[in-house]
């Protein structure tokens, strides 16, 4: 009977120890949640939204390319001489076989003389061994003899009179000069540059693509290039030719394409924005570029909705008495650019308001208010502003 009293106190204890702990914590825990809902809220976040919107987009290929003329060179001279005689200014149009330069050619002249008349004197030799070989007074070894005389007498004058050819330098065809830097009296060595040409009424644009893209590129197929000199400007032109064989250190394959430039506002040794496109119209939620923060772990947007769960049991009201919308951060995944705009393929839907500006004041559940005075850029083909 002792030992099953004892046990029935200590069992009583035990009880009791439980309910105080019990009492204790839900005392504490009555305390914490005074504590919390009494906790200041956090002050709502100006920021800039707009709704997720949905475009057509015309699936594009995009590269920078350098422009270079139909045809172009640095005139050079083949052999070494004195100017003379400049025969343009910098900048002059030309035509095909214009003198350009002429240099001093005196003594080569006077040697072609000499190796001229050396010629005639073969041509009266032979016409006079001729005769006598007629009359039979003249071997047909010496009439051969002065025949191969005059050849080689004819070949000596037409060398000289190829030097001197080259003393009168000619446009190699029609088309612009540049700017040259040579005057007369000054000595020329073979190489040297003198002055550029180049015909530039229509121009090449070179790119390159990558492999991948091989399968949709074709001869005749139209561009659009822009050029930053021209802003606002589309220079339409098309596919001519796309090289055999592509680069085993890129993996790219080169194009080349043609576009007239008869306004010559391009010029050799642009870069240029090419695009072409490529297959049917998409349809794409759109969102300015502003909108998605990009992390290594992914990249995110913040959405407004109003509050859900607790936070709508007492939410932070505006002056006239409505709830704030409250930031939700979602992950997204994002596809081709277009301008300020970039394609959203998953993460929001249509309709859903998501900030444009001031994410850095945003975490989950922060109340925000939207002006939208100052709204970011969101053309999907911007031009330069001017200020």
């Amino acid at each position: 009977m002792a030992k099953r009293s004892t046990t029935k106190r200590m069992l009583i204890m035990v009880g009791a120890v439980i309910l105080l702990i019990a009492v204790l914590a839900f005392g504490k825990f009555l305390q914490i949640k005074k504590l919390i809902a009494s906790a200041p809220k956090p002050a709502a976040q100006v920021v800039t939204a707009i709704k997720v919107q949905s475009a057509e987009w015309q699936p594009q290929l995009t590269s920078v390319g350098t422009l270079s003329p139909v045809r172009g060179v640095d005139v050079t001279t083949e052999i070494a001489g004195l100017v003379r005689t400049v025969r343009f200014k910098s900048g002059d149009e030309v035509k095909a076989g214009q003198v350009l330069f002429e240099l001093n050619a005196d003594s080569d002249v006077a040697q072609l003389r000499a190796l001229q008349a050396n010629a005639d004197l073969a041509t009266t030799t032979l016409k006079r061994d001729k005769l006598q070989l007629s009359a039979q007074a003249i071997s047909q070894a010496q009439v051969d003899s002065d025949e191969a005389d005059l050849k080689s007498k004819q070949a000596l004058a037409a060398q000289q009179k190829a030097v001197v050819d080259k003393k009168t330098i000619r446009a190699p065809f029609a088309g612009k000069l540049g700017i040259t830097a040579v005057n007369p009296g000054q000595y020329l060595n073979p190489g040297d540059k003198l002055v550029t040409l180049q015909t530039i009424d229509t121009v090449y644009v070179d790119f390159f693509v990558p492999q991948k893209q091989l399968s949709s590129l074709s001869i005749g197929q139209k561009l659009n290039l822009s050029a930053d000199a021209w802003p606002g400007v589309a220079f339409p032109a098309k596919v001519t030719s796309i090289s055999p064989k592509v680069d085993t250190a890129t993996r790219n394959v080169q194009v080349q394409a043609t576009l007239p430039n008869a306004k010559r506002q391009l010029l050799p040794g642009m870069f240029a924005n090419v695009s072409l496109d490529q297959g049917e119209l998409k349809k794409y939620l759109t969102l300015p570029q502003t909108a998605i923060t990009y992390n290594p772990y992914g990249s995110t947007v913040f959405v407004l909705a109003p509050p859900a769960g607790e936070a709508a049991k007492n939410p932070l009201k505006d002056d006239k008495g409505q709830p704030y919308l409250v930031a939700q951060q979602v992950f997204v995944t994002t596809g081709p650019t277009r301008g300020d705009q970039v394609a959203i393929l998953t993460g929001v839907k249509e309709g859903q308001t998501v900030v444009t500006s001031g994410q850095l004041k945003l975490k989950n559940g922060t109340p925000a208010i939207i002006d939208n005075k100052v709204q970011p850029a969101n053309s999907p083909n911007p031009t330069p502003q001017e200020h």
